[in-house]
């Protein structure tokens, strides 16, 4: 059936359209199109065909760069040291090094001792400064220990305006891992569990804000509609704790809970993806539990 239908929509015209007239069609005369061509015309010809592998691998490289520089940025003024900085971003040692090399030439990064990592001078104005400096750092042992508890990914994001900001991960011990976003993955605001959770945490007049805000971006993570994101956020309040699947990533779910400062405020999530054979409704149950443990343990006075 599909070879009968390619057949239909190939036209005799879009055929001859772009083949080249038969041999005897040629005039027999020469002309200058049938000079040999220099060799530097054809090496001219021949780097426009090299132009889209070379972009692709400086668009990779940039957007590692930028996952390494949102991670320092997150770690504020008491920096993160290598070993951090690999965990955060998923990336091995020398690639790391490779890239602060380069943000620290160009002063966008800067050593703080000998092993941390801070903002450099290039950035230092954008640094907030009443914000929490060190959200990542602290959310990190939180993570690491909901992890191995669970083993799944674990991952932490805060609120940028209508969006989520994923700040710091930790993979897991389980074979297969669900790394649905990278520290540094910006979406908007409740179409993940973790984003959900710190949405259903904060005033009703923010909730419908932020949904009004999203409302053209929603369909795109797996059909969300703003009735559907008032419902979850409902059912969140009630359970305590945040679950949603096939959204932002289809066939995985995720339960979330969100993170409270000393004065009680919402100001990051943390959620556990993971498939959603994984995830049946007893285990979101301990996933929750887990949750709320660590962060009752490790930051018991709030981030």
């Amino acid at each position: 059936m599909a070879a009968r239908t390619t057949n239909r929509n190939v036209h005799p015209a879009d055929v001859s359209a772009i083949s080249p007239p038969p041999p005897a069609a040629q005039p027999a005369t020469r002309s200058r199109a049938a000079r040999p061509v220099p060799a530097t015309a054809k090496k001219a010809s021949a780097t426009p065909a090299l132009a889209p592998a070379v972009e692709d691998a400086g668009s990779r490289t940039l957007r590692r760069g930028l996952q390494v520089l949102d991670a320092i940025l997150a770690g504020g003024r008491d920096g993160l040291r290598v070993v951090e900085l690999c965990r955060a971003v998923g990336l091995e040692r020398a690639t790391v090094y490779r890239l602060l090399a380069t943000l620290v030439d160009s002063g966008y990064a800067q050593p703080r001792g000998r092993f941390h990592y801070v903002p450099g001078p290039r950035l230092a104005a954008l640094v907030p400064a009443g914000a929490t400096p060190n959200m990542a750092v602290r959310l990190q042992p939180v993570l690491a220990r909901i992890s191995a508890a669970c083993g799944d990914a674990a991952f932490a994001i805060v609120r940028e305006g209508a969006l989520s900001h994923c700040i710091a991960r930790q993979v897991g011990t389980h074979p297969v891992q669900v790394l649905v976003i990278q520290v540094g993955t910006r979406q908007p605001l409740g179409v993940g569990a973790a984003g959900l959770a710190l949405l259903a945490a904060l005033p009703d007049a923010q909730v419908e804000s932020i949904i009004a805000a999203n409302t053209p971006q929603l369909a795109a993570y797996g059909g969300m509609t703003p009735e559907r994101m008032r419902i979850l956020v409902r059912a969140t309040r009630e359970r305590g704790w945040s679950v949603i699947g096939n959204h932002a990533t289809r066939g995985v779910l995720a339960a979330g809970m969100a993170v409270r400062n000393a004065d009680g405020e919402p100001v990051a999530a943390i959620s556990v993806a993971s498939t959603l054979a994984r995830m049946p409704r007893e285990r979101q149950q301990l996933i929750a539990r887990a949750i709320r443990e660590a962060l009752q343990e490790l930051l018991p006075n709030g981030v």
